[in-house]
């Protein structure tokens, strides 16, 4: 059994639409292709004639190099087109800085604090280069010491302030009185120079030490302080004896007495008996 169908009859607006469509793509590409490829010179692929002006390929049915006069033309720019550059449009002024108290906590950070902040910290690297901070554990370098004296003498609302060094600052003064530093160790107060100085001086001292004369005078001196250790004790009884009336001899007279360069002449004083002599008596000499 046969059944008969109806064709749907042709809309003609789909029929428009689709011729349009595949115009247009056919235009679109011959546009692409002519007109929007553009290039800029570049030295390195193009001849010198092309400097100045964009330029893009231009693809004809025809060979190009008919009809052309070499003596009006370069032969390096057959077959391409050329257009003047489209001129630079002025960028548009910055708006005005806003004020501090009224801006937003970034614009302030962006506006206020890093175009002096960034500056202390470029040369805070600088410095720490010289100082070798990033070759060593431990140097006398003090970042936040260099920051503090950086933006004290580098303050642009106080150009006319003196420079000055960290230790002459006002307000360092007074925290340091209260909060004392401690002194730094030898290790970083010497330079390279300085320490190499104080290691040979050690070294040749210990090679001296070593000698075994040396070694034996040392021994001697050791066991003659020993020895003579109790002197000003001796000097005490001494005086003691001979003037029991007198008033004890201090420490402070037997040091007087040791540091003078000749012994000092004592005299006891006589006796009723005529027969008594007066007798010398001379203080140590010095050690």
């Amino acid at each position: 059994m046969s059944v008969i169908t109806k064709v749907p009859e042709k809309n003609i607006f789909d029929e428009i639409c689709k011729e349009f469509s595949s115009y247009k793509q056919f235009r679109d590409d011959d546009e692409l292709s002519v007109a929007t490829d553009y290039q800029d010179y570049d030295p390195a692929k193009h001849n010198p004639v092309f400097y100045g002006k964009m330029h893009c390929k231009v693809s004809t049915d025809t060979d190009p190099k008919e009809d052309v006069d070499p003596a009006s033309i370069h032969p390096s720019v057959i077959g391409y087109a050329f257009t003047e550059k489209p001129p630079k449009t002025p960028s548009p002024p910055p708006p005005p800085i806003p004020e501090k108290k009224e801006c937003a906590p970034r614009e302030y950070l962006e506006l206020y604090v890093f175009p002096v902040l960034l500056p202390a910290l470029e040369k805070m690297l600088e410095r720490a280069k010289v100082e070798k901070c990033f070759e060593r554990k431990r140097t006398k370098f003090s970042a936040l010491d260099f920051l503090t004296e950086y933006l004290y003498n580098n303050n642009p609302n106080k150009t006319e302030r003196e420079k000055l060094e960290l230790n002459d600052i006002d307000f360092v003064k007074e925290w340091l009185k209260e909060h004392p530093r401690p002194p730094l160790p030898l290790s970083l107060v010497w330079s390279e120079e300085e320490a190499a100085l104080k290691i040979q001086s050690f070294w040749r001292g210990y090679l001296i030490r070593k000698d075994p004369e040396v070694q034996e005078l040392r021994q001697w001196q050791a066991e003659w302080r020993e020895e003579n250790g109790g002197i000003k004790s001796k000097v005490s009884d001494f005086w003691e004896k001979k003037m029991p009336d007198s008033p004890k001899v201090n420490d402070d007279d037997v040091k007087k007495d040791t540091k003078t360069e000749s012994p000092r002449k004592v005299e006891t004083p006589t006796k009723s008996e005529p027969d008594t002599k007066s007798e010398d008596v001379f203080s140590p000499p010095p050690q």
